[in-house]
């Protein structure tokens, strides 16, 4: 449900920016509320089950909810995909974890993991050309929960289910409570400092995949030549573009795990906050230059999004070998909880209302006139009480004051002010890279300390691959 089936949406349910972001934030919200419940079961359960119930809950409710007409009916079903999608993301990593060890655990979860961003740039594209081809925004959400379906029959009939601890060479693993289990994550340095990198990563995804086609829709449209060009075909782009960027991001950060990791131990977190640190001014510099050069910008988003898809099958691996096997699908609930909780379970309702604050920022230093100078018109915002003045400024700078009117003024207005709240998400960037450069002090021991804590060890041998 992004790119032009947002705007969409937008227009039938008569809902401003605030609540388009709210329908990503209700699915958000549930989906790490829902976590910890299948953490829980899935430590102690027939995980297969688990899985299938929560696959065939989403493809259910995607499904009814493209009937909706009603706005908080559409939003309640929105929030149900959330408890659906839940379930097999907390538990499929543990999955693999005990059928793999060591590199060959590492493909597999890039493999898996890669799923997401290139998932997400199908989204668009099918969504996009569904609703196109079909003239409804509401085929783009029934075509998927097909494929849901054909996902529970393998997972019923085709998928074996690993005993626990399987790959390591444990069996018969016995699990603590979960409030031990809590105690001991909440203990784990590497795990907690891992979760609060990641979750910056989880900011900046959620405020791309939800507003990244829009600013570079609006950004175009104020270029010459492009005036009349349509979101459908900037989702399309921006979808391929997210595709190729995972595509190539994920397995690239798993290959350079692999190879950095043998003479390096603490190679994997120091990856993610490289990826980090590269990626935040190549996002930067797309956003600022949204409204000027078209085909640089597709490569600034590009590079970007490859790099900040570098941390996606290395985290997953990180909690994997720092968190003991009769508590990792606890462990995924909780990265899940806390990563979305902070991350994008509000970045996408928070870059809508900043953008407001912006768009009437703007629209009120639109009506003062032009030939009074920056401070002055500083004073008279500050007297009213308008925020952020500094993003008026920069308004200021970047339109030299340039007079225009009705809807190109309009335009404009809407694309800074979009611009400017999107520029939030480079500084988390950076925020997440220091969380992974505190993660390499601990990882080495953390990992030691993982072994030796398992129940079991040393009886048993580890099965090497």
């Amino acid at each position: 449900m992004k790119g032009s089936i947002l705007a969409d949406i937008q227009h039938q349910f008569k809902i401003g920016d605030d609540k388009g972001g709210l329908l990503q934030t209700a699915f958000v919200i549930s989906y790490m509320i829902c976590a910890p419940v299948f953490g829980y079961l899935g430590d102690r359960y027939n995980r297969k089950y688990i899985m299938a119930f929560g696959v065939f809950l989403w493809s259910l409710t995607t499904f009814v909810g493209s009937y909706m007409n009603e706005y908080y009916l559409f939003l309640f079903f929105r929030s149900l995909v959330g408890v659906g999608e839940a379930s097999y993301s907390t538990i499929a990593p543990t999955i693999i974890s005990d059928m793999f060890v060591k590199d060959v655990r590492s493909k597999m979860l890039a493999l898996f993991y890669f799923a997401i961003p290139v998932g997400s740039g199908l989204g668009y594209i099918i969504g996009s050309e569904t609703a196109r081809i079909l003239g409804s925004w509401h085929w783009g959400l029934r075509v998927t929960p097909v494929l849901g379906m054909l996902a529970v029959l393998l997972i019923m009939f085709v998928m074996e289910e690993p005993e626990r601890g399987q790959s390591e060479g444990y069996s018969h693993l016995t699990t603590t409570s979960w409030t031990e289990d809590i105690q001991l994550l909440c203990r784990n340095r590497s795990f907690m400092l891992s979760t609060a990198g990641f979750t910056c990563v989880a900011f900046v995804t959620g405020s791309l995949a939800w507003w990244g086609p829009q600013i570079m829709w609006s950004g175009l449209k104020m270029q010459e030549g492009y005036e009349d060009v349509t979101i459908n075909s900037v989702s399309l782009n921006f979808g391929i573009i997210a595709m190729a960027a995972g595509l190539i991001g994920v397995p690239l950060g798993s290959y350079l795990a692999q190879r950095l990791k043998v003479h390096y131990p603490k190679a994997d977190p120091l990856i993610c906050a490289g990826g980090l640190l590269i990626s935040a001014p190549l996002l930067f510099l797309g956003l600022a230059l949204a409204d000027k050069y078209n085909y640089l910008v597709l490569v600034l988003i590009f590079f970007g999004q490859v790099s900040l898809n570098l941390n996606w099958s290395i985290v997953a691996d990180i909690l994997l070998y720092v968190v003991s096997p009769t508590r990792r699908s606890t462990a995924e609930a909780f990265q899940i909880l806390f990563s979305h909780a902070f991350g994008d379970a509000g970045s996408p309702y928070l870059i809508g209302v900043v953008k407001l604050i912006n768009r009437f920022s703007l629209s009120k230093l639109h009506k003062c006139k032009l030939d009074i100078n920056i401070s002055e018109i500083l004073k008279k915002l500050f007297a009213k009480g308008t925020i952020p003045l500094l993003l008026a400024s920069m308004s200021l700078a970047s339109n030299n004051l340039q007079a225009s009117s009705g809807d190109k003024q309009d335009n404009i207005n809407n694309f800074h002010s979009l611009q400017y709240a999107l520029f939030i998400t480079s500084f988390i960037e950076v925020l997440g890279a220091m969380f992974f450069f505190f993660t390499a002090s601990y990882i080495v021991k953390d990992k030691e300390l993982a072994e030796t804590e398992t129940p079991g060890w040393p009886s048993y041998t580890p099965i090497v691959n």
